[in-house]
């Protein structure tokens, strides 16, 4: 497989329906720790970490097309099918990348992502990540406090993270296990990639069933024009009250019941 072996975990009965969860930029699998239980009594629950994050790691073929072949690969070699994509943020990327390239994959949920950077609402400071050497520089010295606050952005207002995640350390250690690459493929190639092709088209053009999950109080991409473009394009949606851009996290209850609504 290019770029080396993806880590993967599953849980719940073998012969339950695949569900793969792929969570996005800067963290892991573990973002979706409160969720997995609540769905491992029915679903064969397979999570991952992309390349560039996680226990996977790697400094190459980190944009969403090569994460999708990764994924395809994952998927053949577990023989699942039938699958259901569920991915966050840029995990939902990945999720239509592999959706559009493998068969087994036969719906689509993508939680917390607009469908381009048109309205998107970023850190200005963000920029600073993506130059080559400052870049790198800027990631090796973040600080625990450093990535907590402007990791605030991926949550509601007032919402305390480590609430919710399975370490009070899981933000920073994710952050590190990052390849710093991954802030020029976010922030740079993505706009531009997402421009072209927004993820609204690629559900239309995919043509399989399709779902959105969103947070009311998303600080990147406003709720409302969000989920009004993907109703557009035929897509299930459901609004996470008391959200904001991790609903996996901020309120896993939620999101394990509008996953089991959408797929019956």
């Amino acid at each position: 497989m290019d770029g080396g072996p993806i880590h993967v975990r599953e849980d719940g009965p073998a012969d339950g329906k695949p569900i793969l969860l792929i969570r996005g930029f800067a963290n892991s699998m573990h973002a979706y720790a409160t969720v997995t239980p609540l769905l491992t009594d029915t679903y064969r629950v397979v999570r991952v970490d992309l390349r560039g994050h996680g226990c996977t790691g790697g400094q190459h073929y980190l944009d969403p097309q090569s994460q999708g072949r990764a994924l395809s690969g994952v998927l053949d070699h577990l023989g699942v099918d039938n699958v259901a994509a569920v991915g966050h943020s840029f995990g939902a990327d990945a999720a239509l990348a592999v959706a559009a390239l493998s068969t087994r994959v036969g719906e689509v949920v993508v939680i917390n992502q607009a469908p381009d950077y048109s309205y998107a609402d970023f850190p200005r400071a963000s920029v600073l990540l993506t130059l080559p050497i400052l870049g790198e520089i800027l990631h090796r010295a973040a600080s625990p406090a450093s990535v907590r606050f402007f990791g605030r952005i991926g949550f509601a207002p007032g919402y305390r993270p480590a609430t919710g995640l399975d370490s009070p350390t899981r933000e920073y250690d994710d952050f590190r296990a990052m390849s710093s690459k991954m802030q020029r493929v976010v922030v740079l190639d993505r706009r531009k990639a997402l421009a072209d092709n927004p993820l609204d088209r690629q559900i239309r053009d995919l043509g399989k069933p399709a779902a959105v999950i969103h947070g009311r109080y998303d600080l990147m991409y406003d709720c409302d024009r969000t989920v009004e473009r993907f109703r557009t394009v035929g897509a299930a949606v459901t609004v996470v009250e008391n959200a904001g851009h991790s609903p996996n996290i901020e309120q896993p209850e939620a999101v394990a019941a509008a996953l089991r609504e959408f797929l019956g």
